[in-house]
């Protein structure tokens, strides 16, 4: 018996409505990939595990206003009439912002949008709605039990990774076109990862978290996941406030690759390690430069100096402390209380000790790259596991979490900026993820342009599962 995956709505609509960036008309209008996708999602009400919010008659609205603009010849930009889902940490005007918690329900509406979607609505957005979330995106295995998963999108027995797990699933499975997401440690590069898609870190503060729910400000951003890279560019320069254009891209030939030998390698799975060998062939094939580079002593330090608790746990356990952590009888998942109950004993004299020392080894670790444009690893080690395997199995749940955080939280705990973008040929995907300096967020995305067409990766190639491959 196969198992059931996601249908994609009409890929040439999705990348590029009204002809996108071309200026060509497409047969199908704004209005017409809505409702088709409002249909589908009317067909499973009741098992909604994607969506934790669906804004149907203001979207019809949204996506009538761009119809008639696309029409007319007077786009907005760029992502006029393209479908937006939002995660659910995110304000939305005159409703509670759950951050995928059932204790967030009598929390009061939010006065206004956030700053981002304020910026996404002026550009012409269609809202379609707020994707669920693992509870405070605190995790990034992406379950969460109170209103359940999205399965993955490729294999719905697999997990969608976290914490932006609806975000992602929606994307890959076609009920949004551009999905918004948060990045403390990994929360937009693991799940886009794991589904197949394109997903940005930007540096640090660069997209403004006014209205954002936060989990550990020192380390969150906001990021796209998208399809191509196109989409991720136009969706964070309209998030920064800026113009939404995409860059010259900058060619493969040249460009210096830094590849941090031992511990952000190990441990791969057999099919990532030969996909991830076959991309750096790839790019080395095309004229850049690879050459290892240290980072061990630096990533270990770090490690050293978190002993007494990680950034984002201390700094979300202080934040929330007189809120949910302060009630002892809280309906919050375990594996969100547990952790954040013992950090929120870290003194702030140790805190402050503690971001003394990471903000100088960032200094080194910025020093270490001066040398290249990015460095290169796997987004995770390993594929998506079945929810199954993890869901009660305390000791497995943590070695996934672990690897799955292993090497996308080096760009949040450094400031830097990151990339993941799908290896072509994988049965379950992973992606290719590449790392840059502080703001070097365009030259990155200019050369992710180029990686992404040397690599042609097609979404349609992912392949179905069978009963079979969860045995």
């Amino acid at each position: 018996m196969t198992l059931f995956r996601r249908d994609y709505i009409a890929r040439a609509a999705i990348s590029e409505p009204y002809g996108g960036l071309r200026g060509e008309k497409s047969m199908v209008g704004v209005r017409d990939r809505l409702e088709a996708t409002l249909a589908r999602l009317a067909a499973r009400a009741g098992e909604e595990h994607v969506f934790s919010k669906i804004y149907a008659e203001r979207a019809r609205a949204e996506a009538d206003a761009a119809d008639t603009r696309l029409r007319a010849g007077r786009p907005l930009g760029p992502l006029d009439g393209r479908i937006v889902s939002i995660k659910d940490l995110f304000d939305v005007a005159g409703e509670p912002t759950l951050a995928g918690s059932v204790v967030r329900h009598d929390a009061p509406p939010a006065g206004c949008d956030a700053l981002i979607v304020q910026r996404l609505r002026n550009a012409g957005a269609v809202i379609i709605g707020k994707t669920h979330m693992t509870e405070f995106a605190f995790t990034p295995v992406g379950l969460n039990p109170h209103y359940g998963e999205p399965g993955n999108a490729i294999d719905p027995a697999r997990i969608p990774g976290g914490s932006s797990s609806g975000a992602a699933v929606s994307v890959a499975e076609g009920t949004s076109e551009i999905a918004i997401g948060s990045d403390t440690g990994g929360s937009v590069r693991i799940p886009a990862a794991l589904n197949g898609l394109v997903g940005f870190k930007p540096t640090a503060r660069r997209i403004p978290l006014e209205g954002a729910f936060p989990l550990a400000p020192s380390l969150d951003s906001v990021g796209p996941l998208t399809r191509t890279v196109a989409d991720a560019i136009l969706a964070d320069a309209v998030m920064a406030g800026e113009k939404p254009i995409l860059p010259e891209v900058l060619p493969v030939n040249g460009l210096r690759i830094a590849l941090p030998k031992d511990y952000l390698l190990a441990d791969m799975e057999p099919d990532v390690a030969a996909h991830f060998e076959a991309s750096l062939a790839a790019l080395e094939k095309a004229g850049a430069i690879i050459a290892d580079l240290a980072v061990d002593d630096l990533i270990g330090r770090l490690k050293e100096a978190t002993r007494i608790g990680s950034i984002a746990g201390i700094e979300a356990s202080h934040i929330h402390a007189s809120t949910w952590l302060a009630d002892l009888d809280a309906n919050v998942d375990i594996r969100v209380k547990r952790p954040l109950s013992v950090r929120i004993k870290v003194p702030l004299e140790a805190y402050h000790a503690l971001m003394e020392t990471r903000k100088a080894l960032a200094r080194e670790m910025d020093e270490r790259l001066s040398g290249f444009d990015m460095f290169a690893t796997p987004a995770t080690p390993i594929v998506a596991p079945t929810i199954a395997s993890v869901s009660h199995d305390e000791e497995e749940y943590d070695r996934v979490e672990n690897l799955l955080l292993r090497d996308t939280q080096v760009a949040n705990q450094f400031d830097l900026c990151s990339i993941t973008l799908p290896m072509p040929g994988m049965k379950l995907p992973t992606g290719l993820m590449l790392t840059a300096r502080n703001d070097s967020d365009k030259r990155l995305l200019a050369a992710a342009l180029s990686i992404e067409k040397l690599l042609e990766h097609d979404p349609e190639k992912c392949e179905r599962f069978s009963e079979k491959d969860h045995a």
